[in-house]
């Protein structure tokens, strides 16, 4: 209409943004989960690439990435594949505790080799994913350093043979 102003859109896309921000879980909003999935493709995308995808400015990629990184929802890391690395075994492992679980998943966490460490509820107290260099460490791993751990009772692997599939994309749905 002539003689009418035009709302400016960033202010009212700035106010529907912080409702869908205060009204969503955990404070994650859609236009979040588009930048976490873009990011989750390619952890370097620049931001005014995503921008032009989200419909935000540059800047406000920036900050909304950098709210994520500083909450603890998301990091942005190099994913390695470790055969290529020289690892040349991966093991799933099973650990039945007695005493205080937590102690031992600590030291389990504090392994340079685990690199994923969880208590459980079921069969087994801790699961642990370890990577070695080849059998002989992944022995050292399982005796040395995690049956020597004061608690472990029982320690049950499973080798990897094949990886048929691993994602990241999960969270943005």
């Amino acid at each position: 209409m002539p003689g009418t102003k035009p709302q400016p859109k960033s202010s009212r896309s700035a106010e529907r943004s912080n409702f869908e921000l205060l009204s969503a879980p955990n404070g994650i909003d859609a236009l979040d989960r588009q930048i976490i999935a873009h990011l989750q493709r390619d952890g370097r995308k620049p931001y005014g690439a995503i921008a032009e995808d989200v419909g935000l400015s540059e800047a406000g990629v920036r900050r909304r990435v950098q709210r994520l990184r500083d909450s603890g929802v998301m990091q942005i890391v190099a994913i390695t594949d470790p055969l290529q690395l020289g690892y040349g075994r991966e093991a799933l492992i099973g650990i039945r505790v007695h005493g205080d679980v937590r102690l031992v998943a600590d030291k389990v966490a504090a392994i340079e080799e685990a690199n994923y460490v969880v208590m459980t509820a079921g069969s087994f107290d801790i699961i642990a994913e370890l990577i070695a260099e080849d059998d002989n460490a992944l022995v050292h791993l399982l005796n040395d350093s995690i049956r020597s751990i004061p608690g472990v009772t029982e320690v049950e692997t499973f080798l990897y043979l094949k990886l048929s599939k691993q994602t990241y994309a999960w969270g943005t749905k």
